[in-house]
């Protein structure tokens, strides 16, 4: 295992999938220049998201979408760099389809897909159809989940990352809510790992940014409100300075959650057993 620079991204999503191409391919450009290994975009960065650039499916060129991720897929093969892209993935037209992370590997090929699991009120009625499944994935030894949006409201899942080894989780979020920042601090802190949150730039965030979260709750990185730029933060389970977090508290806390070092300890004294006495 080794250091792993990664690149978050904070860029402009709009309802045409050439513009928000270009757009996507430059901040590749400008994440390979800084050395990073990978760069994350957000929710539905490639295609456009629902209800404020797409009103209907049927006003998408999937064909013109399918092109530019591939022209996308193609630069990360050349730049040797793993590129993590939010996108609605079409199923068939009678079918919706899923809201979705696209993991681009460093040779240029789709590596996996995460289809967002916990889908608001919304997007589950009118819009998309739900994922099932966790998606882990290694870069360098480095092994991340994926999560998307409202999914930073179900601690479960951060849970169950941090049971499946991950060392960090990544968030892309067409999210404008300034509590997402403390949501995505919190996972961290209360999972031990590295939490990323990738958003759209804009006017309209009310404070809320791209920011990479560290194992102790810490903000490590974060952009300016509103600008289109890259967060960037190097993931290093190995330095000595997250050793109480790493090789400490989360060990100890999976024992504690398990349970047994308190299942043996428990006592049927009379005194334990009576709860109505001082």
């Amino acid at each position: 295992m080794q250091s792993v620079r990664i690149a978050i991204a904070q860029t402009p999503v709009t309802a045409d999938p050439a513009k928000n191409g270009t757009i996507i391919r430059q901040q590749v450009r400008d994440a390979a220049a800084t050395g990073a290994r990978l760069v994350q975009f957000p929710e539905c960065a490639a295609s456009g998201y629902v209800k404020s650039e797409i009103k209907s499916w049927r006003d998408v060129d999937w064909n013109l979408l399918r092109a530019e991720l591939e022209q996308t897929a193609r630069l990360a093969g050349d730049l040797g760099l793993w590129v993590v892209l939010g996108c609605a993935h079409p199923l068939t037209p009678e079918i919706r389809p899923h809201n979705s992370l696209y993991v681009i590997d460093d040779r240029g090929e789709l590596h996996e897909r995460y289809d967002k699991q916990y889908l608001s009120n919304t997007e589950i009625n009118d819009w998309f159809t739900p994922g099932s499944r966790p998606v882990t994935f290694q870069v360098d030894g480095i092994r991340f989940g994926c999560a998307l949006c409202i999914e930073v409201n179900f601690p479960e899942l951060f849970r169950r990352y941090e049971e499946e080894g991950a060392d960090a989780v990544l968030v892309s979020s067409y999210s404008n809510n300034p509590s997402d920042s403390l949501r995505t601090r919190a996972h961290a802190d209360f999972n031990k790992l590295w939490v990323t949150l990738s958003i759209p730039a804009g006017p309209d965030n009310r404070g809320l940014t791209a920011l990479v979260a560290s194992p102790d709750g810490g903000v490590v990185g974060r952009a300016e409100p509103g600008s289109t730029t890259l967060v960037e933060a190097d993931i290093n389970p190995q330095d000595e300075k997250w050793d109480i977090d790493l090789r400490r508290a989360r060990p100890w806390r999976a024992k504690a959650r398990d349970g047994g070092i308190y299942r043996t300890r428990h006592v049927a004294h009379p005194r334990s057993v009576d709860r109505r006495s001082f």
